[in-house]
């Protein structure tokens, strides 16, 4: 290898060098965003203050109600219906549940449609010696929404927790069988809680591919679907709106 070469190679790997540091500098400036946002306001409370608060006179009202899946999620157009939106990004069970009562309750809502849980779940690998009680705490959240839900008269539409993509390489190392069997284990459980006004939307059946992960067209990144996942999902929930 000649002088010429080797310059070559050096650049080469200092312009990736650069590009990874840079990479890795938005993702930790991201998350770091993130958990300052969380310290000051760790319910979000106020996220949806300066939206009116509808009421039946605007027509059947249904509410998207969970983390960021929900929050991205398309509302379709049906006729007589009003979509609300009420979807936080980043949240787990507990905190979707605290706000309950001022972000749900005061809409009387005909319809609760919760997608939640995998902000909970993903934090197993990091927490493994409290698996059992994170699962034990995501079931017991979702349980206290729908039976909150039901006290308002709404009808339940339980998503079950989406599916994921191919695990990226960076997501490797916090990833692992155990967070996947606890999503299992949390979707089984949401049939459970079927019953009078509580239907359960599968969503694999809807998103995944044939290996169970969320298809490739469907995906917008590893944790969330696109536009025409949503799409093909309101198929179902304008069904059992209707």
């Amino acid at each position: 290898m000649n002088l010429k070469q080797i310059t070559l190679l050096l650049a080469w790997a200092l312009l990736c060098s650069l590009g990874l540091n840079g990479w890795l500098y938005q993702r930790s400036e991201q998350y770091y965003r993130e958990l300052n946002e969380t310290r000051l306001n760790p319910i979000g409370l106020e996220a949806f203050a300066d939206q009116p608060i509808l009421n039946q006179a605007h027509g059947r009202i249904a509410v998207f109600y969970g983390d960021s899946r929900a929050a991205e999620w398309v509302a379709p157009d049906l006729p007589g219906v009003k979509f609300v939106n009420r979807g936080i990004g980043a949240q787990t069970t507990a905190q979707v549940l605290a706000r309950f009562d001022a972000q749900i309750v005061p809409l009387r809502p005909d319809v609760v449609v919760i997608q939640v849980g995998i902000n909970d779940l993903k934090a197993i690998e990091l927490f493994p010696q409290r698996r059992d009680a994170i699962i034990a705490d995501c079931k017991e959240n979702i349980a206290e929404m729908v039976r909150r839900s039901r006290m308002l008269r709404s009808r339940v539409i339980l998503t079950t927790i989406f599916p994921h993509g191919s695990v990226p390489f960076e997501r490797i190392p916090f990833w692992s069988e155990d967070v996947d069997l606890a999503i299992r284990e949390v979707n089984q459980y949401l049939h459970i809680l079927a019953g009078d006004q509580v239907v359960v939307l599968e969503s694999a059946t809807i998103l995944s591919d044939s290996q169970g992960l969320l298809r490739p067209d469907y995906a917008r990144d590893f944790l969330h679907p696109n536009d025409t996942a949503y799409t093909e999902l309101n198929k179902e929930l304008m069904s059992m709106i209707r």
